[in-house]
């Protein structure tokens, strides 16, 4: 007879991007696709997507910018898959997350100046 409470299917953790950046994710227990595309990321995003999987996708920039079908559906609709960007390491001190473009636009240009 089946369990009428069934057991909660974990979220997954999923971390794309380079080889060193997804080393560090897999020594946290993130399932990890070490130096993906753009390709694989949409590939990932349609499975999680088709088959109502739960998951938290660690994406490196350059993936997270790019522009797939998949990336802009899952960021659309929210809900069971969240995308997360991180920098690249290499270039830490670089990195603008596009979120603020968004408080600048809404606080105006001073909101993010330090002080």
């Amino acid at each position: 007879m089946d369990d009428p409470i069934a057991s909660p299917v974990p979220t997954r953790m999923i971390a794309l991007g380079s080889a060193a950046l997804t080393g560090g994710f897999n020594l946290i227990g993130f399932e990890t696709v070490a130096d993906a595309t753009p390709q694989a990321l949409e590939q990932l995003l349609a499975e999680l997507f088709t088959t109502r999987q739960k998951a938290l996708v660690v994406v490196e920039q350059n993936l997270a910018r790019s522009e797939g079908p998949w990336l802009k559906r899952v960021r659309n609709e929210g809900g069971r898959i969240v995308v997360v960007e991180v920098p690249p390491l290499q270039a830490p001190a670089n990195y603008r997350p596009p979120v603020e473009d968004l408080v600048e636009s809404i606080l105006g240009p001073s909101a993010l100046a330090e002080r």
